[in-house]
């Protein structure tokens, strides 16, 4: 069985488990407060164009844990936040925000994004109500890049986005659990510097994008900054071992392998996109990033998931279904070579 149905099926880069395995017998300070996580949060905001007096970045385990800290130090008691109905915070992650207190307040999206338009007259609705003292007030907007459907957010699209929650006094969250994917992706026009600039918070993921487990969280609001640890520590976030975390970043980040295996796993993702349009199977989303749509006959699916994972997605009518097919960092070409020649074949 050849697997497609995600891009967190195996376990690390061999680099990370090298770096791993070298330090293994080292003592080293614990909770992150060690040589080579500092080292690991120098040479990512190198890579986003920043210095330790404009953000700071926060190793955490995994997404869910990222995005639901990240919220909590954000938000005000009476505060929710804004995001794609589709979003991963609203429909993954099994209340996580909401279970902290904030309510996730859904948009209506267009292949998985929102405009900053949609968050203007979401503001406005509330701000005009005069029931609001009554309402979950908007602090916060949340954005998933790519998104859940694989598609991007341009950087004028996220410039506007960023204006607006300036303008309005809120705060702009931007998940990059699949961070790599968009950044190598055809037709991105975004760099990390750009996030940097734009957001007041973002992640960078490392669980999808070749590490064992890790998230790093990037946060450049001074409000965001203040005691982010001390919300770590509250919500069980601070890893004993942090080191753990901070060498795996550090094992992607030196000489740019991050952007390497994140092509790699692009470039197979588009050899598929081709192929499913070759063989006249339509794209559910226009994906150039590493999970791709498409919608097949039910026959024809069952052809090959006798020897290929993927994942359910929607079922369009009777007969047809659109299903989710991911690369990943470790995706042979082979793999894709055998599933693209058994697509043919039908």
């Amino acid at each position: 069985m050849l697997r497609f149905e995600c891009d967190y099926g195996e376990g690390a880069h061999p680099r990370v488990l090298e770096r791993l395995t070298a330090t293994n017998l080292e003592q080293t300070p614990g909770y992150g407060e060690d040589a080579y996580c500092a080292e690991a949060r120098e040479l990512l905001l190198s890579v986003c164009a920043q210095n330790a007096d404009r953000a700071d970045v926060h190793f955490v385990i995994g997404g869910t844990q990222a995005n639901a800290l990240t919220i909590a130090a954000a938000l005000k008691p009476w505060q929710g936040v804004l995001c794609a109905v589709n979003g991963h915070i609203n429909v993954h992650e099994a209340g996580a925000v909401e279970a902290s207190g904030h309510k996730v307040l859904a948009l209506p999206a267009c292949e998985g994004k929102i405009t900053a338009e949609q968050v203007c007259e979401a503001v406005d609705a509330h701000r005009r109500s005069s029931a609001r003292e009554h309402m979950v007030q908007p602090g916060m907007v949340y954005l998933s890049n790519p998104t859940e459907f694989g598609t991007l957010y341009s950087r004028a699209e996220l410039t506007a986005l960023s204006e607006t929650c300036r303008t309005l006094g809120l705060l702009l969250f931007v998940d990059g659990a699949r961070m790599g994917y968009g950044l190598m992706a055809e037709g991105n026009d975004l760099t990390l510097p750009d996030y940097a600039n734009l957001c007041d918070a973002f992640t960078i993921g490392g669980t999808k994008v070749g590490a064992l487990f890790g998230e790093a969280v990037i946060l450049t609001a001074p409000m965001l900054r203040t005691d982010f640890r001390c919300l770590m520590k509250q919500r069980g976030a601070m890893l004993a071992k942090g080191r753990l975390l901070g060498l795996q970043f550090l094992a992607l980040f030196e000489g740019g392998l991050y952007f390497r295996i994140a092509a790699h796993a692009d470039a197979l993702a588009m050899r598929l996109h081709r192929a499913f349009e070759q063989h006249g199977w339509p794209l559910f989303f226009n994906s150039r990033t590493n999970q791709q749509f498409p919608v097949a006959s039910n026959r024809e699916l069952a052809q090959l998931a006798e020897r290929y994972a993927f994942e359910e997605w929607q079922r369009m009518d009777e007969g047809h279904r659109a299903v989710r097919f991911c690369t990943s960092w470790a995706t042979s070409e082979d793999a894709v070579d055998a599933l693209v020649h058994d697509i043919c074949s039908l």
